[in-house]
C-alpha cells in the first residue's frame, strides 16, 4: 500500500485548482517560494499558447505546513486561476463538436455530459500545475536524502538530439540538464535547439502542433525502491504509470527502451564488474532499474508526448447536436507544449520516488527516517553475503 499519494481538484477556467499530498513525514523544509519557483518552469517554453500570459501562478500553502516545515499532516494547497475572471459572469457558448484526440467525446459518452466543456474543463493540462507544485514538495523530500531530478527535451518534430546509448554519468546527466535551462525549447545540445526553435515556428505558420520526447533523471536514488514480488509495487511500473498520467503523453521507455529489442540479450544488458569490493556497471541499459527494483545508477525514462489535437487547421468531426459532419472549432491552445512538459514530467518522476522511499524507509519524521536510510544495504560484497552451500525448497 502506498504511504504517500495525492488528490487534485479544479476546472481549467474555474476559480482555482486545489491540492492535497498525504503522507510527507515532518520536518521538511519548504516554503511557497519553492514552489513557485518550479511554477514558473512550467510557464516557460517556446511553443507556449495565450493562456501563460494571462496566469502567473503560485500556490498558496493552507496546511501541514507550519513554521516553514511539513507537520506530517495532509498539505493542502491553492493555485487561483486568473483567467476566471473573464469567465466568471460569461454566458459558455455551447460546444458540441468533439475535437478528435481529447477528452470532448470519451467523456461524455462515460458521463453522460451533455455539453462537451465538461469534460474539456477537467482533462486540460490546466491540472498539472498543482501536479508540479504537489511535485515540489515531494522534490524537497527527496533533496533530504540527497536525490535529485532532472529532465531536457531530446526530440521536437524530426529534430533528435537523444543519445543512442543512455547515459550513465551523473555529471554528464546534470550538464544536460542545465544546459536545457539555458533555452527555451529545453534542448541540452546547443546543435540542436536553434532547429527545433524553428520546427515549432513552422508548425505555428502553419496552424498546426508538434509534439517530442522528455527525458527524466533521478540520481542518488539508492538500491531497493520498488519491489519484484507484485507487479503494482515494481518501481518501473510506477513511474510509467505516473508518467503516461501526464496530458499528451503516448510512451515511456526506460534505458534503451524499445531500441533494446534490435539487440542480441547479451549486447542488451549492464555487465557487473567487482570495483574496490563495490560491484558495478559500466552502462545504464536498463535505466536504473531491474527486475522493478532501483539499482543504483541514475533512472533515466522518456516521455512519447503526442501533439496537441487542438489545431487551427480544421479537423474532421461531428456535430452531436445534430448528427451531421462538422469541422472542429479552434479552442486556446499551445502549439508546441514539450518544453512545458519537461517540469511535469520531473513532477510525476518525484512523487513516486517521494512515495517508494517513504515505503521503504517508513518512519513519521525526517529524524526517524535519517538513520534508516543511512543503514540501506547497497551494492558492496562485503553487504551481500552468500551462504554458497546446497538447498532445498521444503515444499511438501
Amino acid at each position: 500500500m502506498n504511504r504517500l499519494r495525492f488528490l487534485t481538484a479544479g476546472e481549467s477556467h474555474g476559480p482555482c485548482l486545489t491540492g492535497v499530498l498525504e503522507g510527507v513525514p515532518a520536518g521538511i523544509a519548504i516554503d511557497e517560494d519553492t514552489i513557485a519557483a518550479e511554477l514558473r518552469r512550467r510557464q516557460q517554453g517556446y511553443g507556449s499558447g495565450g493562456r501563460m500570459k494571462i496566469e502567473t501562478d503560485r500556490a498558496r500553502i493552507t496546511g501541514g505546513v507550519m513554521a516553514g516545515r511539513t507537520t506530517g499532516g495532509p498539505i493542502a494547497l491553492v493555485i487561483d486561476n486568473a483567467d476566471f475572471a473573464n469567465w466568471r459572469d460569461r454566458d459558455v457558448k455551447p460546444m458540441t463538436v468533439p475535437r478528435p484526440g481529447h477528452a470532448d467525446l470519451t467523456a461524455a459518452a462515460k458521463y453522460g455530459y451533455r455539453e462537451l466543456r465538461l469534460g474539456l474543463e477537467r482533462a486540460s493540462a490546466r491540472e498539472t500545475a498543482m501536479r508540479v507544485a504537489v511535485g515540489a514538495v515531494c522534490r524537497a523530500l527527496l533533496s533530504s536524502f540527497g536525490i535529485a531530478i532532472g529532465g531536457y527535451v531530446t526530440r521536437i518534430g524530426a529534430i533528435d538530439c537523444g543519445d543512442d546509448e543512455p547515459l550513465h554519468d551523473p555529471k554528464r546527466l546534470l550538464a544536460r540538464a542545465v544546459a536545457a535551462e539555458g533555452n527555451d525549447v529545453r534542448c541540452p545540445e546547443a546543435g540542436s535547439f536553434a532547429a527545433m526553435r524553428q520546427e515549432v515556428e513552422a508548425a505555428i505558420e502553419a496552424g498546426d502542433t508538434l509534439g517530442g520526447v522528455v527525458e527524466t533523471f533521478a540520481l542518488g536514488v539508492p538500491v531497493g525502491l520498488g519491489s519484484h514480488v507484485h507487479y503494482d509495487r515494481r518501481l518501473d511500473a510506477r513511474l510509467a504509470g505516473a508518467l503516461m498520467s501526464v496530458p499528451a503523453a503516448k510512451g515511456v521507455e526506460f534505458g534503451c527502451g524499445f531500441a533494446v529489442t534490435l539487440r542480441r540479450g547479451s549486447q542488451a544488458q549492464d555487465g557487473l564488474r567487482p570495483d574496490h569490493g563495490e560491484i558495478t556497471r559500466d552502462s545504464n541499459r536498463a535505466g536504473g532499474i531491474e527486475g522493478g527494483i532501483s539499482n543504483g545508477a541514475p533512472i533515466l525514462a522518456r516521455t512519447a508526448i503526442k501533439p496537441i489535437a487542438t489545431t487551427i487547421v480544421r479537423q474532421q468531426s461531428v456535430d452531436l447536436a445534430t448528427g451531421q459532419p462538422a469541422e472542429t472549432n479552434y479552442e486556446r491552445s499551445d502549439f508546441c507544449q514539450v518544453p512545458r512538459a519537461v517540469p511535469i514530467a520531473e513532477a510525476m518522476v518525484a512523487t513516486v520516488l517521494a512515495d517508494a522511499l517513504c515505503e521503504k524507509l517508513g518512519g513519521d519524521s525526517i529524524e526517524e527516517m535519517q538513520p534508516r536510510f543511512d543503514a540501506l544495504r547497497g551494492l558492496r560484497l562485503d553487504e551481500l553475503p552468500m551462504d554458497n552451500a546446497p538447498w532445498r525448497f521444503g515444499y511438501e
